[in-house]
Order: structure tokens, then C-alpha cells, then sequence
């Protein structure tokens, strides 16, 4: 079976596949975290909604007009083989380019599915090539089959939403972490997740990325993979010995949503989550914010009675909106 569909943009070719091949274009319409190594025989891997992992090889390139993926859902450790053939072409078209997008190799129940992801993400790509950004998903904003490693994926997409609103202007404001600016809370922030990583047995390196939401969601999303790698048994080392690795894991969506949340009151940030995502961290913070009291966080704080489930957790961890 085959799913096949044209879209129009209204953006040069060039543009076009930009949006279809480079992981930060990838990342404004499909994708939560987005590698691509493009060329042939490269390898590439997305999430494309938190809990939801397609990789494969580049089959092949023309560059500016057309590539062919191995598309297979990947759960990593023992991923199955390939499942099927995605080809893309873009056209040029009066006023922009055409983009048709042919998925090759479905069995029938595969395509009723596929069909349906395709014509959301496909609706999607036409936004953010009109705007710049098709805006949060709403298929990732309460995923299904929540663990560690998930609700890492679920809080890095709400602080990309965030960090796409940061202006130059931004950098040196004050924030609710006392003793950071902006640019020290995402250097912090950083150093973190390079850490995270480290504890799950990967060499990660920090290299600036596009811009600040590419810098951050490419050492996230290695920092997420290791850990997806590793898998949650057992016991991991941390620079406070050995512990849990559910609890470890855990970690980076503390680290996410929170920041998440600073940057968005240092910023006047327009943040969305859902209150299941921030429910469910919650439980994880439950278990790891008390531990460091006085070190990584302060002591807890009363929130207003009508605060939101976030400024709660928040106010769990020691925060105090800036506006109080």
C-alpha cells in the first residue's frame, strides 16, 4: 500500500527542503528532537511525538529537490528493520514549491495510520511554512504511555516553544534563579544536560547550534537518546554515587520543565503544557528536589492559591514568579 500527497508552500524549493531535511526546520513542524546525517547512507532519527522514535538510513540525495528515508519505528535497544520507503520531492511552483510526500511499503492497517499522521504533520509543514513555525503540537502535549524518558521528550518540546521566543534583548535579564541571568541559566542548563548524558555512558559535546532552541534541543536530544540507549534498570553513576536510573533519568525533565517555566517569567514567554505532563513530573521531582534542598533547589515556597499546576511545581522547588 501507498500513501502519497502534494502540499503547496509558499517558499522557494530551497526553503522547501530545508523544512523536510535540516533537524531545526524539522523540529517547527515534526519533530521533537531531529538528527540527520544527509547524504546517502547516512543515518537520521526523530522523534516525532514524545514516546515515538522513527530511524533509519538516507537511501538517497538529490540535494534541493528530493530524498528517499528508511522509515522504521525504533525503540532502541533491538530495533526491528526497515518497515517502509519515505520519498520526498520538492517541485518548483508558481509563487513557491510543491512538496509530495509518497510512503511506500505500508501493509493496509499501516496506512490507515500513517494516513492520518501524515495529513496532520503534512498540515502542519504548510503552517510553518507560511509562518516560521506551526506552533505546539497538540499530539505531543499529553503522550500516552508516560515514563522517564518520555516526559523528558514531552518537557523538551515545551521548552522549545519557550526559547523560540527569546530575543537578543533577553540575554541579560535578571531571573527567577537568583543568582543566573538568562544566557547563565542556559549555560547552566547546558552543563546539566551534558552531565545527564554522562550518566547514562555518553561523551556528549555542547556546540552552538542556529540559534538558542537548537543549541539546547541538540544536546537535550543526545542527552534524551542516551538515556533511551541505556535503558531505565539498574543503578547509574552520578557525582553523588550510585543511584536509581528511573531517578537519574528523571532528572532531565525536572531540568526541562523548570527552565522551561524560568525563562518564560524572565521573558514573558507565552509557555504551553499540559497539566498531565507537569502532574506527572511532579512525581519525579517528588523524589529528587527534597535531596537537594539547599544545593540545587531553595526552600519550598507558598504559591498563590489560584496558581497554575507549573508555578506550583515551581514553588515546590524554591521558585518565586518574578512578578511577586
Amino acid at each position: 500500500m501507498t500513501y502519497s500527497k502534494t502540499v503547496s508552500l509558499p517558499v522557494s524549493p530551497d526553503d522547501a527542503f530545508a523544512l523536510v531535511t535540516q533537524p531545526e526546520r524539522l523540529r517547527r513542524w515534526t519533530a521533537v528532537t531531529a538528527r540527520v546525517d544527509l547524504r546517502a547512507g547516512g543515518d537520521y532519527r526523530w522523534t516525532v511525538t514524545p514516546g515515538n522514535v522513527v530511524a533509519g538510513k538516507v537511501r538517497e540525495v538529490e540535494p534541493g529537490r528530493r530524498v528517499v528515508l528508511e522509515w522504521a519505528w525504533d525503540d532502541m535497544p533491538g530495533a526491528a528493520g526497515v518497515d517502509s520507503t519515505v520519498i520526498i520531492t520538492v517541485e518548483p511552483a508558481e509563487g513557491g514549491s510543491l512538496v509530495t510526500l509518497t510512503h511506500e511499503g505500508l501493509t493496509p492497517e499501516q496506512e490507515v495510520g500513517h494516513e492520518e499522521g501524515w495529513n496532520h504533520f503534512l498540515g502542519r509543514l504548510e503552517v510553518a511554512a507560511a509562518k516560521g513555525d506551526a506552533g505546539p503540537d497538540e499530539w505531543a502535549f499529553a503522550p500516552e504511555g508516560m515514563n522517564e524518558i518520555v516526559a523528558a521528550e514531552a518537557t523538551l518540546a515545551v521548552l522549545q516553544g519557550v526559547l523560540r521566543q527569546v530575543v537578543p534583548a533577553d540575554r541579560e535579564k535578571p531571573t527567577p534563579c537568583a543568582e543566573f541571568n538568562l544566557h547563565e541559566l542556559v549555560e547552566h542548563l547546558l552543563g546539566s544536560l551534558v552531565s545527564l548524558g554522562g550518566m547514562a555512558g555518553a561523551d556528549l559535546v555542547r556546540a552552538d547550534g542556529v540559534t538558542l532552541e537548537d543549541t539546547v534541543s541538540t544536546v537535550a536530544s543526545d542527552a534524551i537518546e542516551a538515556w533511551r540507549r541505556r535503558g531505565l534498570d539498574g543503578f547509574a553513576t552520578s557525582p553523588f554515587g550510585e543511584a536509581p536510573a528511573p531517578m537519574l533519568a528523571g532528572i532531565i525533565s525536572i531540568e526541562l520543565l523548570l527552565h522551561a517555566w524560568d525563562v518564560a517569567q524572565t521573558t514573558g514567554a507565552t509557555i504551553t503544557v499540559s497539566d498531565a505532563v507537569v502532574e506527572y513530573v511532579g512525581t519525579l521531582a517528588e523524589k529528587v528536589i527534597p535531596g537537594g534542598r539547599g544545593r540545587a533547589f531553595a526552600d519550598e515556597v507558598v504559591a498563590d492559591a489560584d496558581a497554575d499546576a507549573l508555578t506550583r511545581l515551581a514553588a515546590y522547588s524554591g521558585r518565586t514568579p518574578r512578578a511577586a
